[in-house]
């Protein structure tokens, strides 16, 4: 049985409802609306009247998304960027959220997550093991320079234990 349209109205207040819940991306609000059959001259209505009544917001989403994602997923400045961009997120608040990073917390989340890696590749031979952590953290998105000094550490470190 086909679904009974949804109304400009209604579709707000459902949106309403989720960003009131957490951020949400304009981006994957616009693709909801179209999932549910909005025209587009009615979705840019319900995203004008979001981004009005300050439901929405793209910069303050690109700061919760950023902090977010380093804190509990440990990614990297630059899957993070990409993500974002992904979402249509415009640079600029890229860019400013990425730049609000503590620097020491950044290398910290690096340096725990490839001693954690490490624990996990015991026996390999110390050019297998950088080759592994140094695929580990491009994977999580970060920086090549932080990368390899990071690596460096966690080597030595394991070398006088």
């Amino acid at each position: 049985m086909p679904r009974k349209p949804i109304t400009p109205d209604n579709a707000f207040l459902r949106l309403a409802t989720l960003c009131a819940r957490c951020e949400q991306a304009e981006g994957d609000l616009r693709k909801k609306l179209h999932d549910w059959g909005l025209s587009a001259s009615d979705a840019n209505a319900v995203i004008a009247r979001l981004k009005q009544e300050q439901y929405l917001d793209n910069e303050r989403y690109a700061h919760a998304y950023c902090r977010d994602k380093l804190r509990f997923n440990g990614w990297g400045r630059i899957k993070i960027n990409y993500m974002l961009r992904g979402k249509g997120i415009e640079q600029e608040y890229i860019d400013a959220a990425l730049a609000e990073i503590d620097e020491e917390q950044y290398v910290s989340i690096l340096d725990d997550a490839l001693a954690s890696k490490a624990k996990t590749l015991q026996g390999k031979s110390p050019d297998q093991l950088r080759a592994s952590l140094l695929r580990f953290a491009a994977s999580r998105g970060f920086e090549p320079g932080i990368i390899f000094e990071a690596v460096s550490r966690i080597i030595s470190s394991s070398d006088e234990d």
